[in-house]
């Protein structure tokens, strides 16, 4: 058995009492705690779990997006778009994963968490950027990877692999356009073709 800087049912424990009715879900995995909250109790459960004695997750280490539509191989029920966020507390030295779901898969809208946590601010726009989650009261929330004119958020699970416009150079106009793809579906797996008996193989 692995030993743990802090019990992770210990930590549960803790996060429980904290948050009380503010947490949907709370549980243990391979040693990890994670939260579930609603989008309407994030921001509150956020600054709980940071300021809380037995909590004081000062930092926020890394904050994504997830697309779960073709979760389980299809069979996900629940909303489509989550922001994850991984709590570090440096002075009690624990660890805990936050879990906020967008309620509408349309328009997914969550808080910003960059008032609590000044780190969140690029990772709240790449999750913006590539999954198109919007997060409400971010100062400056744009995209961060993608050009300008990009169209779409790649991380999406049905942006097609080619996406839906290339961008090249024109003498002609002397500047870059954006125009739809022209690259053709293709095989990216070689084929190999090899003789009968090929290597003294039958």
């Amino acid at each position: 058995m692995t030993a743990f800087a802090v019990d992770p049912e210990a930590l549960k424990d803790t996060v429980v009492a904290a948050l009380g009715g503010k947490a949907r879900r709370v549980e243990v995995r391979l040693g990890e705690v994670t939260v579930e909250v609603a989008a309407a109790d994030y921001l509150a459960a956020a600054r709980i779990l940071r300021d809380a004695p037995g909590c004081r997750f000062e930092q926020l280490i890394d904050l994504c997006g997830v697309d779960y539509s073709a979760y389980g191989d299809g069979r996900w029920e629940g909303a489509r778009f989550c922001a994850v966020s991984q709590l570090l507390s440096v002075s009690l030295n624990q660890r805990v994963r936050l879990k906020v779901f967008a309620p509408d898969d349309d328009f997914p809208v969550v808080a910003s968490v960059t008032r609590l946590w000044h780190s969140a601010n690029w990772y709240e726009r790449e999750a913006f950027d590539l999954f198109g989650i919007v997060f409400e009261g971010h100062d400056d929330l744009r995209r961060i990877l993608t050009d300008y004119g990009f169209i779409g958020h790649p991380f999406r699970k049905d942006f097609p692999l080619s996406g839906h416009v290339e961008m090249r150079y024109d003498a002609e106009q002397r500047r870059v356009i954006y125009q739809p793809v022209t690259i053709e579906p293709r095989e990216i797996t070689p084929r190999i073709i090899r003789e009968d008996n090929y290597g003294g193989i039958k």
